[in-house]
């Protein structure tokens, strides 16, 4: 006979679905959901504390996620990611990527989901995640898919590989080593690894075709037409445009770049040519052309004020007024270099202005009343020149990427990756060690740190914590497992591991993968023994219910990363997760009972 569970165990379990439900309705922000859950229980454990506990206990257990290791672990992920991001140190591996993406969108998906399976099986997930997300954000914004229609897919992906051996994930140490301590044979590294492969190829179609379709497309809305700007390039004696006729050099061109004019013959060093473009695609343009769109005294002035100053080259936009004295006159005769120390990328012109004079390509561009700047230099600078000159400075400053320190920024975060992947240091000491040194070397700057958090992701993450610590401690989670056993001897073993598979998954999703391990090993190894079933195939039920943390945000700390990036709601994770979650469950079980003769 099953004893009613405790007053807490029944107020934890009511909670949990509460906040489910308010979570999954989405009418109240996930900020706002994570601080009130963290208040109700903060409140109700220092009047109604647990058993042989203080008042001030229960505040310990309702604000301790906020000081836990596993929110240091991520933001510290986040701030190395921040650091790839800002020093340019993943574009060769985007660029490579996106060839493929370019072949074929759902091509470029599939090798991608491939790519990371195999990565996660040999290191640790997390890092993994870590190591592509910043590359999938990038290829989102050269016009591949989505990055809120391939992040979670791309999760899902490594959590399956991460489940594939007992390296994969640390719950997948744990697991084994609890059931080992529980007299179980040590498994080895590829142990139960066909198994897993084989329930990835039935998920992987799902991963591939179904799962983007089932996401919103999150991308910022264009807010207006993005601008295009002329300007002249100039080829220097170094450039690859040197000797090449105009049809070799346009295929590895950006799509929003084009030549406005054409030269005759093969590109010779000296030459100007009237080009225009996007900002990115006039930048990326430029270093791949080796081209110059700025005189190279300017730029050269610009970096070391950059380097002895310690500040962030940025590119701005900025619009002539009409009381601007440099209306009518030409980049040239208008001395913004020399004034100011800035340099003039390119000129956008409105379309009202362009139907009035277009741009001639035999002369050079005279600046009018409306036309739109692209100006880099220090915001000192930058300031002077918009206030010297009656300019207006748009919204919307970018950094300039520190290339200078790429190579650097990705030495660290593989040393990050390396340690934590070979066991040499727990994935939190590795991250924090990382994070640090991208602060120290400059990778990422102290003032800039807010970019790389994400205050909805710190907040959710600290009430997971929570929620996990009183479905344990108030004995929820023993109780649940109590009630499961005492109906699993009416079912055939695929259904029991099924059930111990859910049962698992639902702590999982709800609580914490170490919970879920903690709680859900022993229970499967004396249910094992109660109705006469292989102890293997059960423990690996526990295991595999620890990684299928798909249905929501909170169950693992990859899909709190992938959240701020993809902006993603509650609702997204249970309208994708769920179905993977039965379809993983279903195959398991049936290829655990195949696999064991049961």
């Amino acid at each position: 006979m099953i004893d009613i569970p405790s007053y807490h165990a029944i107020a934890a379990m009511a909670l949990t679905v509460v906040v489910f439900v308010l979570f999954a309705r989405g009418r109240m922000s996930t900020e706002i959901v994570s601080l009130l859950t963290i208040a109700v229980i903060a409140v109700g454990l220092y009047f109604y504390p647990l058993p042989h506990t203080q008042p001030t206990d229960g505040l310990a257990l309702a604000f301790g996620g906020f000081g836990h290791y596993a929110l240091i672990t991520i933001c510290s992920l986040m701030i190395m990611g921040r650091g790839l991001v800002v020093t340019g140190a993943l574009e060769p591996a985007a660029r490579l990527l996106e060839k493929v993406w370019k072949f074929n969108l759902q091509v470029g998906l599939l090798v991608s989901l491939l790519l990371a399976m195999c990565l996660s099986m040999i290191v640790n997930d997390t890092p993994v995640l870590v190591l592509l997300l910043p590359i999938f954000v990038a290829l989102a914004q050269r016009g591949a898919m989505p990055a809120s229609k391939t992040l979670i897919p791309l999760n899902a992906a490594v959590l399956i590989g991460g489940m594939a051996t007992t390296i994969g994930t640390s719950t997948n140490l744990l697991v084994v080593s609890i059931a080992s301590d529980l007299g179980m044979p040590q498994m080895s590294v590829f142990h139960y690894t066909p198994i897993v492969l084989m329930a990835a190829l039935v998920a992987l179609p799902y991963l591939w075709l179904v799962m983007p379709r089932l996401l919103p497309d999150n991308s910022p809305e264009q807010i207006q037409a993005v601008r295009r700007f002329f300007t002249r390039m100039r080829v220097p004696p170094n450039s690859d445009l040197v000797g090449k006729h105009f049809d070799e050099v346009m295929e590895s061109l950006p799509k929003d770049f084009r030549f406005e004019e054409r030269p005759d013959g093969p590109f010779e060093a000296g030459q100007r040519l009237l080009i225009s473009g996007t900002h990115d695609a006039v930048e990326d343009a430029n270093r791949i052309l080796k081209g110059q769109v700025a005189p190279g005294w300017v730029m050269d002035r610009i970096r070391r004020r950059s380097v002895a100053n310690r500040e962030d080259i940025q590119v701005v936009e900025m619009v002539v007024t009409a009381d601007s004295r440099i209306i009518g006159r030409t980049l040239a005769t208008s001395g913004i270099a020399d004034n100011y120390g800035v340099a003039v990328l390119g000129i956008h012109r409105p379309e009202r202005l362009i139907s009035k004079k277009p741009i001639d390509h035999t002369e050079e561009i005279r600046m009018a009343e409306g036309d739109v700047l692209l100006v880099m230099g220090l915001p000192e600078g930058i300031q002077d020149f918009a206030s010297g000159d009656s300019l207006l400075q748009l919204e919307g400053a970018k950094d300039m990427l520190r290339r200078s320190k790429a190579l650097l920024a990705a030495a660290i975060m593989f040393g990050s990756i390396f340690t934590a992947s070979i066991g040499l240091f727990p994935i939190a000491i590795a991250a924090l060690g990382g994070a640090i040194l991208m602060f120290l070397t400059g990778c990422v700057k102290f003032d800039r740190v807010g970019r790389a958090l994400s205050a909805k992701v710190i907040v959710l993450v600290a009430a997971s914590i929570a929620i996990g610590r009183i479905i344990l401690d108030s004995g929820a989670a023993e109780w649940l497992g109590e009630v499961m056993s005492l109906g699993l001897q009416f079912l055939p073993p695929a259904g029991v591991l099924a059930a111990i598979m859910l049962f698992v998954t639902l702590l999982t999703n709800f609580a914490s993968n170490a919970t879920a391990a903690t709680v859900g090993t022993p229970i499967a190894f004396n249910i094992a023994a109660t109705l006469d079933l292989p102890e293997e195939p059960l423990i690996l039920a526990v295991l595999f219910g620890c990684n299928l943390c798909y249905a929501t945000p909170i169950a693992y700390q990859t899909n709190m990363l992938i959240m701020a990036e993809g902006n993603y709601r509650f609702a997204d994770y249970l309208r994708t997760g769920v179905p993977l979650v039965l379809l993983m469950v279903a195959t398991l079980s049936i290829l655990l009972v195949l696999t064991y003769g049961m």
